[in-house]
């Protein structure tokens, strides 16, 4: 096993370890341990809310999920003699639930979660139809998830982490700060907002304390969405035997990395969409020196997808367009175009006895594809939605002896505002 760097003890909230993480992205946050390049090492990773949401039936938890404290990073970790300028080279050579620790409060430790979002604690790709909060609690057996929430149906989850990246430079920092606030004040009162500004009530910033800390806390980014170092992308491919390019921006780079997912669909589209887990990941770094020039690889990282993902051989694929529910044409718009698709998949799902809800969790969680089908012909962008059929225990293929019916079970837990 390789060396853990930065080690975590379920026992321990994230800011009492020997090592305290961040949930804020800041040039200025320090970074923990050091680590060379060609060098392999193990990170612990703590779920995104550090064990705010529990195995149980009730979705009150994901109802009052304390969005402001996420996401909970391990590092940053400094890579010896990274400058602004070199690529960063990240091998993920495996990762997985909380090694050796099968049963517990904590998610990761034999369980996962995903959620919905209430409209007004951040929403989701379909919050118009789903304003309320509920919760799936998923059980893992080896690589296979299955749940007491979503009766016949199991997969093989694609581990992957949902956000890793390196530290912002100064001026990085500076052109989200604008850009984003210049969205926020374009319906500042939206809900759920455009955008997160800076929030200095529950930064985690290592160990900085006084002024330090409370400069940092009112310029730090939040860690929601992707931006050009990388951050929350969700990519559910980006799984072992993945190499990705990082751009550095800052000396020592500061790597930093988190969220681990247990599976996910491409989209992570219930926003708390993928199996939340804490968990171990295993990496070995090297730098390219000067290699964003030489490779053109100014902003955003680019990557190679492991090649460990589970083969399905059929799948049955929804299509939608960019016309809303309400029958308005929109033009080339790919985001309304892929939320029809899923709405298309939801409602077919539902007549063999699934809820929609149910019907909307799997699509969150399992292995589906999602793809820009058609983006040129004017007006109707086309998406769609590929589910592979071998995650049911029944024929979910259209016949002329109609859709079986399943047993729901106990259905998904609700909680409204």
């Amino acid at each position: 096993m390789p060396d853990v760097v930065f080690p975590l003890d379920s026992t321990k909230p994230f800011t009492e370890q020997k090592y305290v993480g961040h949930n804020r992205w800041h040039p200025d946050i320090p970074a923990e341990v050091s680590v060379r390049p060609g060098q392999t090492f193990r990170v612990h990773c703590r779920e995104w809310f550090d064990g705010a949401i529990h195995n149980d039936d009730s979705a009150d938890d994901v109802r009052d999920a304390p969005l402001p404290t996420v996401h909970r990073l391990s590092g940053p970790i400094a890579v010896e003699g990274a400058e602004p300028g070199d690529l960063l080279i990240v091998d993920i050579l495996d990762l997985g639930p909380i090694p050796q620790e099968d049963s517990g409060p904590l998610a990761g430790q034999g369980w996962g979660y995903t959620g919905i979002f209430a409209t007004r604690n951040g929403g989701g790709f379909l919050t118009d139809q789903f304003p309320d909060a509920y919760k799936v609690i998923w059980d893992f057996s080896g690589q296979r998830a299955t749940s007491r929430h979503i009766p016949g149906v199991s997969f093989t989850g694609i581990t992957h982490p949902g956000l890793m990246g390196t530290a912002p430079s100064a001026d990085l920092l500076a052109r989200w700060n604008r850009r984003e606030g210049a969205l926020i004040a374009t319906d500042p009162d939206r809900v759920p907002p455009l955008a997160l500004p800076p929030l200095p009530d529950d930064a985690i910033l290592g160990r900085l304390e006084g002024e330090e800390f409370d400069r940092i806390a009112a310029e730090a980014a939040r860690t929601a969405p992707p931006r050009e170092n990388g951050g929350n992308q969700d990519i559910k491919n980006f799984t072992r035997g993945t190499r990705v390019f990082y751009p550095v921006f800052v000396p020592d780079a500061k790597l930093s990395m988190g969220d681990l997912h247990f599976s996910q669909g491409d989209g992570e589209i219930t926003f708390c969409g993928a199996i939340e887990m804490g968990g171990f990941i295993d990496l070995h770094v090297d730098l390219i020196k000067g290699g964003m020039d030489a490779y053109g690889v100014g902003e955003n990282a680019i990557f190679m997808p492991g090649n460990v993902d589970p083969r399905y051989e059929r799948w049955l694929a929804f299509s939608g367009t960019s016309v809303t529910l309400d029958d308005e044409q929109r033009y080339l718009d790919s985001h309304l175009s892929y939320q029809r698709a899923c709405l298309h998949a939801i409602d077919y799902l539902t007549t063999f006895g699934y809820t929609p809800e149910q019907a909307y969790m799997i699509l969150g969680a399992a292995p589906i594809e999602g793809r820009l089908s058609g983006v040129v012909d004017i007006p109707n962008s086309c998406s769609t939605v590929y589910i592979p059929t071998a995650i049911f225990d029944f024929d979910v293929a259209p016949s002329a002896s109609g859709p079986t019916r399943i047993d729901p079970g106990m259905g998904v837990p609700r909680s409204a505002f």
